[in-house]
């Protein structure tokens, strides 16, 4: 049976014991265990002193650091987290100072996402202008979307036939029907909320009728 059992007394030993009894404790502590099986102990146990036990601390949570933004879909040199903790001694033996332990990277180049514009991307617009911007993908220009034949005829309200609609069905603007700022017809116009629009239906496949929205 494979086993790996540390003696404890040989790991206590103080300083002023020889080097002959130390290494004769490191012997005792591979006791008849696969090959494969002493690769990965050898990779994870630290002999070197208090100092080396910190540098494999850091080694081991520099790596886990990188797999995670890895994991995360950043872009992270595979060299980086191959690189063996004798190799990270060496390095980090050059200069022994914690800030060279940062590291910066970025979210790997993603096609699909190359032609959508992030939220946090459009709040910076808004924080940059003091006037309104919109931002139209190419493929929402494609079309006008007012023109379609299923589309019903769109009238934006002035304030004053805004105003007399209110007061002739005796209601106030949360009470009809909404629209989102962020509807394509709104958009379209540069509709900004408490705006009213008409939308007229009398094409052949729907029954005419009018109905009013206000951008919520």
């Amino acid at each position: 049976m494979n086993q790996f059992a540390p003696q404890q007394s040989s790991l206590a030993m103080d300083s002023g014991e020889s080097s002959a009894a130390s290494n004769a404790a490191h012997a005792a502590m591979a006791v008849d265990y696969a090959p494969e099986v002493a690769g990965c102990v050898s990779s994870m146990v630290d002999l070197g002193g208090a100092a080396g036990v910190e540098s494999q601390r850091l080694f081991l949570a520099r790596r886990t650091a990188l797999e995670m933004l890895r994991d995360r879909g950043y872009s992270v040199p595979e060299d980086e987290i191959a690189r063996t903790l004798p190799e990270f001694r060496a390095w980090w033996s050059e200069t022994p100072e914690i800030e060279r332990l940062s590291f910066s990277t970025t979210l790997a180049s993603d096609e699909s996402n190359k032609s959508k514009i992030t939220a946090r991307a459009r709040e910076s617009i808004k924080e940059m202008f003091k006037f309104k911007v919109d931002v139209f993908q190419i493929t929402e220009l494609l079309v006008n979307i007012t023109k379609h034949v299923l589309k019903p005829k769109h009238e934006v309200l002035t304030a004053e036939e805004k105003a007399k609609l209110l007061k002739e069905y005796n209601v106030v603007d949360s009470q009809l029907p909404r629209m989102l700022e962020t509807d394509e017809v709104a958009r379209y116009y540069g509709l900004g909320k408490g705006t009213v629009v008409k939308f007229t239906y009398d094409s052949e496949l729907t029954v005419d009728h009018v109905t009013y929205r206000c951008i919520f």
